[in-house]
């Protein structure tokens, strides 16, 4: 089985954990905005969107919880860089510690939700929800530094841009550069699956779905992390 993962080469094997990463955004995404009073913690453009309809008096919108998730998302993004500064190498011990951090806090919050019961108060939602931010922000400013092209495992908007704009019908760049749209293609079709999912799992309880996004942050890190000692022990 090692000899197996040794034998994948790094950029194929980072590109199906950032998408396996895409996925789980889906999943905390759906979490988040269904099931922790309509905030994103994932989708920053959500939240900046919503806070925009909110302070003009729409009705029912959230603030304090956008507000908060954003904060949060900015706070794990600014500590990522901060410690991959150091990191010599896309997968190394710090890529690990990181991404482990980010489903340690799914799984933590997870565990959370199913404690408190399945309609959390205010008291509870907000801190989850401001630690999810800051988790996804952190998950993303690592995939950011793992640098899979047209996958950052949170913002899709940028990736069916380009998935319109280089196809046949746009400037055909996707097949003269190499292709790049399938993976686009795939990325949305997993964040937008991972959100079905992530509402389908509410049925079930608030925390089922963090529970999964955490397995699958947990596991995708071990396999990342597997990977890179191989690479590193060969000769």
């Amino acid at each position: 089985m090692t000899n197996r993962l040794a034998a994948v080469p790094a950029d194929r094997l980072h590109l199906v954990l950032m998408l396996v990463l895409t996925f789980t955004t889906g999943i905390v995404d759906a979490v988040g905005f269904l099931g922790l009073d309509r905030v994103f913690t994932g989708n920053m453009t959500g939240n900046v969107v919503i806070l925009g309809m909110a302070v003009v008096g729409a009705e029912d919108l959230p603030v304090v919880g956008p507000v908060l998730a954003l904060v949060g998302f900015m706070a794990g993004a600014a500590l990522g860089g901060r410690v991959l500064k150091r990191a010599a190498g896309k997968w190394t011990g710090l890529t690990t510690a990181l991404f482990l951090t980010v489903g340690l806090v799914c799984l933590g919050l997870a565990v959370v939700l199913l404690v408190v019961g399945d309609h959390p108060d205010p008291a509870v939602g907000l801190p989850v929800t401001t630690l999810l931010g800051a988790a996804m922000g952190l998950q993303a400013a690592t995939a950011r530094f793992v640098a899979v092209k047209d996958v950052t495992t949170v913002v899709v908007t940028s990736t069916i841009t380009g998935l319109a704009a280089d196809s046949r019908l746009g400037s055909g760049k996707s097949r003269t550069d190499g292709g790049g749209s399938g993976r686009r293609f795939l990325a949305v079709v997993l964040i937008l699956t991972g959100a079905a999912v992530g509402a389908a799992l509410l049925k079930i309880h608030v925390g089922a779905g963090l529970m999964l996004a955490a397995v699958l942050i947990l596991a995708a890190t071990l396999v990342g992390s597997t990977h890179g000692r191989l690479h590193i022990s060969q000769p």
